[in-house]
Order: structure tokens, then sequence, then C-alpha cells
């Protein structure tokens, strides 16, 4: 793929995030406490997030045996930073989920492909091919520490909240509950905001358009969907904690 090709998809891509938002804004995904039906036919909620998720790990670990910029051990850690949110994601989270019966729609489990193959695509293509190579001396820029820190506050701040959650329900439980604990005592969606920390730190270390625009479509997915979820606790917990933010602790 030439540069100004990639250059003229990375564009669209992030034009396309733009709008999701907007459509997000309205019409929450119609997935866990937001499925409805009208979205086609469904599937199992664990087998549909590990067909979603595992193209991610895949597609990156592909660019990195096929690329053609100089490997590194700055590169390797991006490999292991990317892999190790997205095995998780692929083959650990979903079995997390307590609930058998959950189902969504397979709408939206080929739109979660369809995201995975292109943002993994592009992601991987630019730093095993177009960046030229990470050198060894990117470990000490600023950048890089600065942003491998935040990934790693996201990476704990998401992975306890989703414990948090994940240990809400006694066996034989599948309703919802108001959870409590770390940062779901100050936002309602304290998973999300590290999954956005996750990738806006991962914008950072890699300082590339292709980290950038990753971030960008985190935000206009998770920033709406918080919003929803927030609206969604108010309506069905009439004790829900009135000081308790969407996103943003104090501010949002």
């Amino acid at each position: 793929m030439s540069m100004v090709l990639y250059n003229f998809t990375l564009t669209i891509w992030i034009i396309l995030s733009a709008v999701i938002f907007v459509f997000l804004l309205f019409i929450p995904a119609p997935y866990g406490r937001h499925v409805q039906s009208g979205w086609g036919p469904i599937i199992n909620n664990k087998l549909g997030w590990i067909i979603m998720e595992l193209w991610s790990p895949v597609i990156m670990f592909l660019c990195f045996l096929s690329g053609v910029a100089p490997i590194s051990i700055t590169s390797i850690i991006l490999l292991i930073l990317w892999e190790a949110h997205y095995l998780h994601r692929a083959f650990i989270y979903p079995f997390s989920i307590k609930t058998s019966n959950r189902s969504m729609p397979f709408s939206v489990v080929l739109s979660g492909i369809f995201f995975n193959f292109v943002n993994a695509s592009l992601n991987g293509y630019y730093i095993f091919n177009l960046s030229g190579g990470y050198p060894q001396s990117w470990l000490s820029d600023p950048r890089f520490i600065v942003g491998v820190s935040i990934f790693a506050m996201g990476f704990i701040i998401n992975r306890h909240s989703d414990y948090i959650l994940s240990h809400l329900r006694q066996p034989g439980e599948s309703g919802y509950k108001i959870p409590y604990g770390g940062l779901f005592n100050a936002v309602s969606c304290p998973n999300y905001l590290g999954e956005i920390l996750i990738w806006c730190g991962w914008a950072i270390a890699t300082w590339s358009l292709a980290g950038l625009s990753f971030a960008i479509w985190t935000i206009a997915n998770l920033a709406p969907r918080a919003r929803a979820h927030y609206r969604w606790y108010h309506e069905n917990f009439p004790d829900y904690p009135a000081k308790r933010k969407i996103l943003l602790p104090g501010i949002w």
C-alpha cells in the first residue's frame, strides 16, 4: 500500500468515526443492557465477543511477521502491549461474563469484525512497514514513556473495573446491580475510561496518526455509550449515587 492510499484510507476512517459518534448519541449499540430486537439474527454473547476481538491480535501479529521495517525492542514492546490487551479481550474477558443466556445481534459482531480488521491493519501496517522502524532510542523518548505510562494506567483501571463488574452477581443471578468500588465510586463507566486511556496512551507512544485514529474511534464509541449507561442507571435505580459522573471524575 502506498503512503498516499494509506493516508486517504486513514482520513476516511477518521471521518467515519465522527459519523458513528453522532449516530451513537441517539441510538446506543444494541448489545449488553441496550440489546433490542430488530437488528437481525442473534448470537451467544461470549461467542460474539471472541469472534469480534480475535481479529485484532491475529492481524497485528501478521503485520509483524510480514513487515519490512527494522524490528527493534521498541517495536516488539508495542506488539506486546497490543497483544496483551486483545488476547485478554478475545479469550479471557468473554469467559468473565457470568450470565450464560445473554446474546447480541450478529450485525454487531459483523461491525466489530469490520472495525477490528481495519483498525488493526492501519496500526500494524504503519508500525511494521511505513514507520521505518522504531529505534531503540525511542524507549527513552518522553512520548514513549508518557504514552506507555498512560496505557498501563488505563489497562489497570479497565481490568479492575471489569473484575468488579464480573463479581457483581451471585451464581444464578442475571439482573443488573449498581457497582461500587474503585473508580465506580466516581464515575458510571470506569471500564470505558480505562479503555480510552489505553488507546490515548497508545497514540502518544506510537506518535502516529493511526494511533490517534484509534483513540478518536475509542472516544467516539465509548463516550456515547457511557452517557447511555448513565441514563439507564438513573432510569432503573432510584437510589443511584447522585454525585457519580458519567466518565470523567468530577467533570462529566
